[in-house]
């Protein structure tokens, strides 16, 4: 409708536990770049750039990935973000209460196109259209979901029944939400033509879905309010309050309101879109061969057939090898059946209750100022290769129990010692003892590259004492 005020609400706070070893807790699915050269968050802002009436975005994300979902932003001219930070996972009604509220103290009570940013859309233009499609309904008072028809009797998507969906396919009510399916059931859904797949997309104006909530989850807004007001900015960030958000139960809109609303809507979207959930599915979103192989990266095949086979940093070589998922990464290997790509769940869980590395970061570790990537670790050494950006700096900071050699292999490096301010440029190194205050920084325009070697008792992320950081970590 014209005149309508639109704001994407970029739903940013999952850590796509099956697309492990690529995905990690710390580095997960929507900040990589999947099924094309932006990443996930990045193509899903992208996506609605020819939307009239359309508003800067609000993304909510957990405070680990903030520094991501920024800088991605930004590398696509996204300047003007509102950026809120969960201090838990509470699933998404709550995040898009806060969403509402910060979009409604920007604008006066805009319509709402709320994705999750991990998902695909093979056809952008699709999407937009199925979303002008969905405003009428949403601007009258609405609650509008996108449904995607089926193509495969899925059991990992849940379904929408619909009825009286418009001959152009617009908008028609809800009849009925379904939990995800076994695959007899969802046989049936597909041979009866009244069932969508679930995309998890909505559409609403702000105000509604406040009421909504306030009728059928008041406990959630009432911890998100509370939230919101107790909220503190915290550089291009809104921080919001941690123990009141932290009281709000777990729910996510389809349970919380669409199930329970008599204003619930739904628009066929025939978009090419996946949630890409997990390497099956991505597998099914990709261009095969002819022998039915999905090969990414150094991969050689040979005799095989129905293979997702992806390398990151080594040749992988597969011999004879039929309907299976090889990942590899600089510090995991994963192999599995197809058939069996929702059990990876299951090894993220158990690397976790082991307290393994591999189930939270990648051997390359961002960070604001810019990376570091783990070489080789031993008993009282550690190798690390760094690299700042131009113009930022790491903390002023010591440790208590390592020191540390820098040599620097690319750039000049302007150190800070105990007080002490010097510049190194490449082939030049300096130590930094045990207990002494230090920091780097790049003054140049190119990127800085460091080897740092870290030798004592303990060498964890965890033994940093910060005095002064430019990104406000504790």
């Amino acid at each position: 409708m014209d005149g309508e005020t639109v704001v994407p609400v970029l739903l940013s706070g999952g850590v796509g536990s099956r697309l492990w070893p690529l995905s990690r807790e710390l580095y997960p699915k929507q900040f990589m770049a999947l099924s094309g050269e932006d990443t996930m968050l990045q193509e899903t802002c992208r996506r609605v750039a020819d939307l009239e009436g359309l508003s800067a975005p609000v993304a909510v994300c957990h405070e680990d990935h903030r520094f991501l979902v920024a800088e991605q932003l930004k590398r696509i001219g996204v300047e003007d973000a509102s950026v809120l930070l969960e201090p838990a996972g509470r699933n998404t009604a709550p995040a898009v209460a806060a969403a509402a509220l910060e979009a409604m103290s920007r604008q006066e009570d805009p319509l709402l196109l709320v994705m999750p940013a991990d998902h695909v859309m093979e056809h952008a233009d699709q999407f937009v259209r199925s979303v002008r499609k969905g405003m009428d309904s949403a601007a009258r008072g609405g609650l509008v979901t996108f449904g995607v028809p089926p193509t495969a009797p899925e059991t990992g998507y849940g379904y929408i029944r619909a009825r009286d969906l418009g001959p152009d396919g617009g908008a028609g009510p809800v009849v009925q939400f379904v939990e995800k399916p076994d695959r007899a059931t969802a046989e049936g859904f597909l041979r009866s033509g009244d069932y969508l797949w679930n995309s998890g997309i909505f559409l609403f104006r702000a105000s509604r879905f406040l009421e909504e909530l306030e009728s059928h989850a008041p406990s959630v807004l009432e911890a998100v309010r509370a939230a919101y007001q107790g909220a503190e900015r915290d550089l291009d960030f809104l921080r919001l309050e941690a123990q009141a958000f932290g009281t709000s139960p777990s729910n996510s809109v389809d349970y919380a309101v669409m199930e329970h609303t008599d204003a619930a809507y739904v628009v066929p979207m025939e978009a090419g879109w996946s949630d890409v959930g997990s390497w099956s599915a991505l597998y099914e979103a990709g261009e095969r061969d002819e022998g039915g192989n999905l090969l990414i990266g150094d991969v050689i095949s040979h005799g095989g057939r129905n293979n997702y086979i992806r390398s990151e940093n080594r040749l992988v070589a597969a011999v004879g090898v039929e309907d299976h998922l090889v990942v590899e990464t600089a510090d995991a290997v994963l192999v599995a059946p197809r058939a069996r790509a929702q059990e990876i769940k299951g090894v993220v869980e158990e690397l976790r209750e082991a307290g393994r590395e591999e189930a939270l970061n990648h051997r390359r570790v961002l960070r604001p100022w810019g990376s570091y990537e783990t070489i080789t670790v031993a008993e009282r050494f550690q190798v690390k290769h760094l690299l700042v950006k131009p113009g930022s700096s790491l903390s002023m900071q010591l440790h208590h129990h390592r020191a540390e050699h820098w040599v620097v292999v690319r750039g000049t490096a302007r150190v800070t010692r105990d007080g002490e301010e010097f510049l190194l440029t490449e082939d030049q190194s300096t130590y930094i003892p045990i207990g002494t205050s230090h920091r780097i920084l790049n003054p140049g325009n190119i990127a800085l590259e460091l080897i740092e070697v870290q030798t004592g008792s303990y060498l964890g992320e965890d033994d940093i004492v910060r005095f002064q950081d430019a990104y406000n970590r504790g």
